[in-house]
């Protein structure tokens, strides 16, 4: 086979390895073919959600199940007094496992509880269907069970063939349960009325939900698991969920996912942990199915019941919730033997050394295969920390078909300066590097933080600039150093992130209003308090409060970079940088973004070599409005001067660059 005609041949570093990228890229051709067998299409293969679980035909209750190692599988519920009854047992109907029951029509009825008897040699447990689409917790007992859901209206699409619009991704990453102020677990109801109307005036495209698939423990931040194909049921009912996708689509916004196929939580009742009775069902045998680090198992990317099993999860969320896309999590854990825990990546053999799953690659090849072509307007994003070369290449060019990575080295690098460093010791060369570091040949989303940076342990970047200062020199008449100098290193490292992105931006929800503090969910530690997992938006409609300039300067940038489609494609062109001067100075698009991150140091009639003409001030960092200090004139005009140096003309903009400001001009 011959190299891949992309621009990963291109890479200089990579040519030792293009080998290697072949023998993956073969691997994942004879995957695909063994799972379809050369007869229908990966779209076809991958529907085991409309065959698997309970279905409802047009006279009778059809359920199947697959669980080879099972000698015997009874439904339970509120049918059958939650005993095993000759009734409701299943039939073996073939040689690999699958297991069917047809029951007439009135043996079930829509809200009705059930799990199932799982019996092998030796032992027998309940279980919930690995294809359960609604799966409730007992208030009292807490114990799960799966839900039969057939309302007699079934939720009625608004905007059935909504297709998200081809532009940068901007996206707006939020918890449902978490998104309300009150104390307590906010619902997809709640997020349609409360939260989304705010998203969509902040200027944001896209809506990112978190914590969907449905997980037995609420702390876990949705990361663990039980019921792949259940949307979690303590947010609300699937049709409630339906409901804000539409709503969301009404207003223009797409709405994508967390697709968590990294792992699984170890729950053996609740999760499909020793399903049929054998921990290696859909997981490695032995300790390779356990990830010790989560607390949580491992999924074999080698058998092709797997494979069917979550190509067809992909296919569920997109075809029965009209979502479009996800943002694969932990990707990083699954393509590497060794979890990429302990592993630097500072060298490309790292990505060739035979510590990598090359079945979980063809996977996420698949995956990205399949989206695409159930959805080819979809977006698929990945979180990776390795820079695992051609994750958001094109299948055709041998990669993994991504159509972005997270850019997870921009936080990295923006908290060790906030933590580490001091201000007059800022690297501006670090900064323009961290923001550019991209492949040529794949597209990233990047961010300031997400929730990651703000889960139990860590903080925010706001209250890692303010901390305790936030509780009592926030308001719009406090002065206070600490928080000046918050206000203004919060916008200023949010403008230079969105207008040095590549093609996408993220924010985490209340972040760009400056959400103080940290997040973390009830549990026995902090004795089972709600206080850190909500969004407080008092603060941020508080006017008497600086919280809603930082708001407004986020929604103010967020508008100026869509309107004029300033990230997703033409690249920042470097204009100037000063490490004394602390200055950073690039053009994209026509436009100059000129920063001055040096603390106390303002400069007069500061040079800028640019393109030459006229420019006008559209936007800075310092206007009243946004809790700065006016020291700037608005909507000014500027030409440029020509200067001649060693018989080489100069065209130079000279302008007041304010210490700690951020400023916008436009081409004229």
């Amino acid at each position: 086979m011959p190299a891949p005609a992309s621009k990963l041949s291109d890479d200089i570093f990579l040519k030792p390895y293009l080998r290697k990228i072949n023998d993956r890229y073969r691997h994942f051709l004879r995957v695909e073919n063994k799972l379809t067998e050369g007869k229908s299409s990966l779209k076809d293969f991958a529907s085991g959600h409309e065959y698997f679980g309970l279905h409802k035909t047009e006279d009778a209750w059809v359920f199947r199940e697959w669980a080879p190692n099972a000698t015997a599988i009874f439904l339970i519920g509120d049918f059958s007094g939650w005993e095993k009854n000759d009734v409701y047992l299943l039939t073996k109907i073939d040689d690999s496992g699958i297991w069917q029951i047809k029951l007439p029509e009135n043996s079930l009825k829509h809200g009705d509880l059930y799990r199932l008897k799982m019996c092998w040699e030796g032992g027998e447990e309940d279980r919930i269907p690995a294809y359960a689409r609604r799966v409730v917790q007992d208030d009292y007992t807490k114990i799960f069970s799966a839900q039969v859901w057939h309302p007699s209206r079934p939720y009625k699409w608004k905007l059935p063939k909504f297709k998200r619009r081809a532009e940068a991704p901007l996206i707006y990453e939020a918890h449902v349960g978490m998104a309300q102020e009150k104390f307590g677990v906010g619902s997809y109801s709640e997020f349609k009325k409360n939260v989304l109307p705010r998203v969509a005036k902040a200027g944001y495209n896209t809506l990112q939900l978190m914590a969907i698939m449905e997980h037995p423990y609420y702390g876990s931040f949705g990361y663990h698991v039980s019921n792949f194909f259940a949307a979690s049921s303590r947010f609300g009912t699937p049709d409630e969920l339906k409901e804000l996708i539409d709503a969301a689509h009404k207003a223009g916004l797409a709405v994508i996912m967390d697709i968590v196929h990294s792992h699984a939580v170890k729950n053996e009742i609740e999760g499909i942990s020793k399903f049929d009775g054998t921990y290696y069902q859909f997981f490695h045998e032995g300790p390779r199915g356990d990830h010790d680090a989560w607390d949580s198992r491992c999924f074999d990317y080698g058998k092709s019941e797997v494979l069917h099993f979550l190509l067809s999860n992909c296919r569920f969320w997109l075809d029965e919730y009209k979502l479009d896309g996800f943002r694969f999590d932990g990707i990083t854990s699954m393509m590497y033997h060794h979890h990429g825990i302990g592993s630097a990546f500072d060298s490309y053999e790292k990505y060739f050394d035979g510590s990598v799953d090359d079945d979980a690659l063809a996977y996420l090849a698949l995956a990205n295969k399949l989206i695409h072509s159930v959805r080819p307007d979809a977006i698929t994003i990945a979180e990776d920390v390795s820079g695992m070369p051609g994750l958001a290449a094109p299948l055709e060019e041998h990669g993994c078909g991504f159509d972005y990575r997270l850019a997870m080295g921009v936080p990295d690098h923006w908290f060790k300066l906030l933590k580490n460093v001091s201000d007059d010791d800022w690297d501006m060369n670090g900064i323009w590097h961290e923001l550019t570091n991209r492949r040529a040949e794949e597209k990233v989303v990047s961010y300031v933080e997400c929730h990651d940076q703000a889960i139990v342990g860590g903080k925010t970047v706001i209250f890692q600039l303010i901390d305790a200062n936030m509780y009592d020199s926030m308001g719009v008449d406090d002065e206070n150093l600490l928080v000046d100098r918050g206000i203004a290193l919060h916008k200023i490292i949010r403008l230079a992130t969105l207008a040095a992105a590549g093609h996408g931006y993220l924010n985490f929800i209340g972040n760009e209003f400056g959400h103080p503090e940290w997040v973390d969910f009830p549990r026995e530690g902090n004795n089972w308090s709600y206080h850190y997992a909500r969004r407080q938006w008092s603060l941020r409609d508080n006017k008497k409060l600086k919280y809603h300039f930082l708001a407004d300067f986020d929604r103010e940038i967020i508008s100026l970079i869509k309107k004029e489609k300033i990230v997703g494609e033409r690249q920042p062109r470097l204009l100037q940088i000063n490490n004394n001067d602390k200055i950073l100075c690039f053009e994209r698009n026509n436009f100059i973004f000129v920063f001055n991150f040096h603390p106390t140091h303002s400069v007069v009639d500061y040079g800028i070599e640019v393109f030459p003409g006229k420019y006008s001030l559209i936007l800075n960092s310092d206007e009243k409005r946004f809790g700065g200090f006016e020291r700037i004139k608005h909507k000014q005009k500027f030409s440029t001067i020509p200067v001649i140096e060693n018989n080489t003309r100069r065209d130079i903009l000279k302008i007041y660059l304010p210490c700690r400001t951020a400023m916008v001009l436009k081409k004229v």
